[in-house]
């Protein structure tokens, strides 16, 4: 019989690397001005504090220049708590030394993954209770149907589609994997976020007179579209 040693018994690698996914907001940003940038970023957070507030964020500046000072913009975003972790579109030199420079990653922005490679959604996730604020409904590689109410500040994520048979006040991102064909489909919609394949819309976004409606969100040439859903 082999027997090992305390020494071996109790040795644990200091650390592990793992694969996840994470959902993080891209900011574009199309204006070199600071304070324009902060007072936007501001608004929204105000509208979706739930969402957005204290949150990690990708910066994209492919719309800016030489002329853009990373620092005054870097400094406008972190001053309303956002948590800036990586830069992407980045394609002017001088701009890209100094965000290097400030410590920050250069990301590359993945494609869109085609069909072939979407995992199948293969089964449903049912959720019959209430869904309560701060909390966290994931349905990987499957389809989600929830039943009852989703509260301002839950999150619905699914790999499939969501369905939501109540008030819907929460955030809901189907198609996590970047299946584009998904949708959503909700009774009463009143969201502070929904997505699809990564495409999002905030509250303000959705059109008024699908408010607490009936609804059917889904991609349209890679856009968000809504539809009555009765």
């Amino acid at each position: 019989m082999l027997r090992l040693s305390q020494n071996n018994r109790c040795q644990k690698m200091p650390i592990e690397l793992k694969g996840s996914n994470f959902t993080l907001s891209v900011i574009h940003v199309y204006d070199a001005q600071p304070e324009k940038i902060r007072l936007a970023i501001a608004k929204k957070i105000e509208q979706a504090p739930g969402f957005l507030k204290n949150a990690p964020v990708v910066i994209n500046v492919s719309s800016l220049g030489h002329e853009a000072c990373w620092q005054e913009l870097s400094q406008a975003v972190l001053a309303t708590g956002l948590h800036v972790v990586g830069v992407s579109g980045c394609s002017d030199s001088k701009l890209k030394q100094a965000i290097v420079r400030s410590g920050l990653p250069i990301l590359t922005e993945g494609k869109v993954l085609k069909h072939s490679v979407v995992p199948a959604v293969e089964k449903t996730r049912l959720i019959n209770t209430p869904v309560r604020s701060g909390q966290q409904i994931y349905a990987y590689n499957s389809d989600l149907i929830v039943t009852s109410n989703v509260s301002a500040g839950a999150e619905l994520i699914a790999s499939g589609n969501i369905h939501i048979y109540g008030m819907m006040c929460g955030r809901a991102l189907a198609g996590a994997f970047g299946d584009g064909e998904c949708q959503i489909f909700c009774t009463h919609l009143s969201p502070e976020l929904v997505s699809i394949a990564g495409q999002y819309w905030l509250s303000d976004q959705i059109p008024s007179e699908y408010s607490g409606k009936a609804a059917r969100l889904c991609l349209q040439d890679g856009m968000l579209t809504i539809y009555p859903l009765l």
